[in-house]
């Protein structure tokens, strides 16, 4: 109920996809989390306005993988990343560390919204908002592979490109052998296994 609409999308597909499973943990990542409102208790702090605790707690960037734990009462463990533009690429080498520990599945949300209207400036790409989420499994002959490689010089997105985490979601739907992502000094290579 108080999470805002970028945090239900995320427990949306969490739901959907854990379904009644439990002690599954999780793996939350979003490059801007509940940013606008961040904003809004920045504005608060500016004009002297005593702020929410509630808002506050809420602003954070594990705020939804908490509420999830919460809601499900659920003690598994939960990780809520913010990896800039490779944040899938992050979240998918975390959960892949946490099945070679001995995790038996992996709950992966991936999540975000555009940059409030305030931080405009800083869009480098055409930022909507998106939420999916993936139980990932130990498997011996793995569906997709991910590398990475270090980039000559700094990549920037091209201009009108989509947010990488749906980029990479569309490589998955779209039955691509490869999807090639460049971002900041990195190279990450998406290969298909057939």
């Amino acid at each position: 109920r108080r999470a805002g609409s970028l945090g239900k999308m995320a427990l949306e597909v969490a739901y959907q996809c854990l379904a009644g499973r439990t002690g599954v943990p999780t793996v939350f990542v979003s490059r801007h989390g509940e940013v606008a409102r961040a904003v809004d208790l920045l504005g608060d702090l500016a004009s002297d306005t005593p702020l929410s605790p509630t808002a506050f707690g809420l602003a954070v960037h594990n705020a939804s993988a908490g509420l999830f734990s919460i809601a499900r009462a659920d003690r598994a463990n939960h990780v809520a990343l913010a990896a800039g533009a490779d944040g899938v690429e992050h979240a998918v080498i975390e959960a892949c560390g946490q099945l070679a520990d001995g995790a038996g599945a992996v709950l992966l949300v991936a999540y975000d919204c555009p940059l409030p209207d305030r931080l405009a400036q800083f869009h480098d790409c055409d930022e909507q908002p998106y939420a999916f989420a993936w139980l990932l499994v130990p498997a011996a002959d793995a569906p997709f592979s991910l590398g990475w490689s270090a980039c000559a010089d700094d990549c920037v997105p091209a201009a009108g490109a989509m947010p990488a985490g749906l980029e990479v979601l569309r490589f998955h739907l779209s039955g691509q052998d490869v999807l090639e992502r460049r971002s900041g000094p990195r190279r990450w290579l998406w290969t298909r296994h057939v």
